[in-house]
């Protein structure tokens, strides 16, 4: 029997490269804004801003009035989908991608709040609530003061939580419009989004395969346990294996099989990666089990301060710092605080991409200045 060939290897850099470019950050795409939403299988919003500072650092021309406009028409939304988190998704990909990671994430949140929930009802509950949010959009205040009133021995906090479970609710604008944004109201994606999403589609194993293959076309080379990690769902395997004579396998350094599609580019580990500022809970950091194609190993954990993640920018492709937005009536202060000290070379790369994201996120007409701290030794 012949010997088994081992899968080729991928370097930490060649993992940085390829992921970069399938996340449009070695050079900014001419793609429209629902063309990138789409094709990075949706944007991480849990704030309003995220999702305009992440287009921002990979699409040329990009102007947050573009997505803006795409949330107006009902083109794009923002929904409670992948790992549980309120991203921004196209029309399709709310409904779609709900309903696939609904028995994952969200079915377990549901359960966690479960206690809080005896004696109610849940297909009355989702009834409910259905027909209160159609009524009109609602925010979540409203919705448990509604449903308190059918069941008041019960936990408020669950009661949110289970129609949030349960039912497909997008947030509807002015939530999430650029300078614009207003408290969070509710309605079902069938009341919002009408004709314009595949509210009857059936969800099954060819769904799966086709969010395999978006998931590796925007985040790959990539292991089971890497898509897990983005959608929160467990038990992939099957698909993979489904897929895997379509596939291209590697390995990373731990050995660790990677799979990838066949023409998905994979750029030399020296192709030259320009500074990004990205936004808190950008999805290039939260989408894969292992993330030292991204951030070195002795930076893991700086990012975050308990929960809340902070906005970080890249050097030569990896994690290299944070950046801050603060903005007063009378001036804007950009803040980039480095991990490191900086070479002559990249601060002025990074002072240049700091301009550039000013002047597309900064208030207009209000004057503004970039402080670049030394770094630490």
């Amino acid at each position: 029997m012949a010997p088994t060939t081992a899968p080729p290897l991928l370097s930490p850099r060649a993992l940085n490269r390829a992921t970069l470019d399938r996340q449009l950050l070695l050079r900014r795409s001419p793609l429209g804004a629902e063309q990138a939403v789409r094709h990075l299988v949706g944007l991480q919003a849990q704030n309003t801003k995220p999702p305009y500072h992440a287009l921002a650092a990979r699409l040329d021309g990009f102007r947050p009035e573009e997505l803006s406009g795409l949330m107006e028409s009902r083109a794009v939304a923002r929904i409670v989908s992948l790992r549980s988190t309120v991203h921004t998704h196209t029309a399709e990909d709310a409904v779609v991608l709900r309903r696939l990671v609904q028995a994952g994430a969200i079915d377990r949140e549901l359960r966690m709040f479960r206690k809080g929930l005896d004696g109610v009802d849940l297909d009355r509950l989702a009834g409910l609530a259905t027909a209160y949010v159609e009524e009109r959009p609602r925010t979540p205040k409203e919705l448990r003061g509604h449903l308190l009133e059918v069941w008041p021995d019960a936990d408020p906090q669950a009661l949110t939580i289970a129609a949030r479970c349960l039912l497909l609710m997008v947030q509807v604008t002015p939530r999430g419009l650029w300078r614009r944004s207003g408290q969070v109201a509710l309605t079902t994606a069938a009341a919002w989004f009408g004709d314009r999403g595949p509210l009857d589609t059936a969800v099954d194993d060819t769904t799966l395969d086709a969010t395999v293959l978006r998931y590796l076309g925007a985040f790959g080379p990539a292991s089971v346990q890497d898509m897990q990690t983005w959608c929160g769902l467990t038990r992939l395997r099957p698909a993979f294996e489904r897929l895997r004579s379509d596939l291209l396998v590697f390995r990373d350094e731990r050995g660790t099989e990677l799979f990838d599609l066949p023409d998905a580019p994979r750029p030399d580990e020296d192709t030259p990666a320009p500074p990004r500022l990205l936004p808190e809970f950008d999805n290039l950091l939260l989408s894969h089990a292992d993330r030292t194609r991204v951030v070195p190993a002795d930076l893991r954990g700086r990012t975050w301060t308990g929960n809340q993640s902070h906005p970080v920018f890249l050097l030569d492709g990896f994690l290299a710092g944070l950046w801050r937005l603060e903005e007063a009536r009378t001036r804007t202060t950009l803040v980039l605080e480095p991990f490191r000290p900086l070479t002559r070379p990249q601060r002025t790369a990074l002072l240049a991409e700091a301009e550039y994201t000013l002047s597309l996120l900064g208030p207009e007409g209000v004057p503004y200045e970039i402080v670049l701290s030394e770094g630490e030794r």
